[in-house]
């Protein structure tokens, strides 16, 4: 078996975290590496993370999320918020950094940028929304998979109000839109959690090959 099913086995949704164990400086690099390294539409990433360590935005952020406990247990809370209505100077912002990190022109990506333009601007700004939130999935994906390597546990979480973590957090002023959240830690010896028999599809039940 790979390594990576088994730490797929070995990871499970955290009810329960242990507040006393914090995730190591080096430990947290390489989830923020992670994080940062994740697939995204066109390479865009058109969203932002928002590590919140402030207890008191914590104990705020866990009140807007209907009390679940993770938010101020877990080691770590980090907030997934894609970017509003994405505009031209987004990408005209990511232009230049693929100019600058690969050493070509600008003027030799002109074309790449007008096409991207035309395709993500001609979107209702609903539509632009909708597709920068999927984008805040995918970059969790790679949290996830990448945490349970380390065995850190990670806990996704849409159970809560966005328009309160927005207000929390000022979001609003920012252009940003919490899409989700992650609580990452250790879990606690009492959750009971753990030890059950992880349930998913068969092969058989989950796959079509035509």
């Amino acid at each position: 078996m790979s390594q990576f099913i088994k730490a797929a086995n070995w990871r499970y949704a955290t009810k329960k975290f242990d507040a006393t164990k914090k995730i190591a400086p080096e430990d947290l690099n390489i989830l923020k590496e992670a994080i940062r390294l994740s697939t995204s539409s066109y390479g865009l990433q058109p969203y932002k993370v928002i590590i919140v360590e402030n207890p008191e935005l914590r104990s705020k952020i866990k009140e807007a999320a209907w009390g679940q406990s993770q938010v101020v247990d877990a080691s770590h809370l980090f907030v997934f918020a894609n970017e509003i209505n994405y505009s031209e100077a987004s990408i005209n912002d990511y232009i230049k950094n693929t100019s600058e990190t690969r050493g070509i022109s600008l003027e030799s990506m002109q074309r790449y940028a007008d096409f991207m333009k035309s395709k993500i601007t001609a979107l209702s700004e609903e539509s632009k929304n909708i597709w920068t939130s999927k984008q805040t999935y995918l970059a969790l994906g790679n949290l996830l998979n990448v945490a349970a390597e380390l065995q850190i546990d990670v806990t996704p979480m849409e159970g809560f109000s966005q328009t309160d973590v927005n207000k929390i957090l000022g979001l609003d002023q920012l252009n940003l839109n919490a899409t989700l959240m992650a609580t990452i830690g250790y879990r606690h010896e009492d959750d009971a959690t753990q030890h059950y028999k992880k349930v998913r599809k068969s092969q058989e039940e989950l796959f079509i090959t035509l």
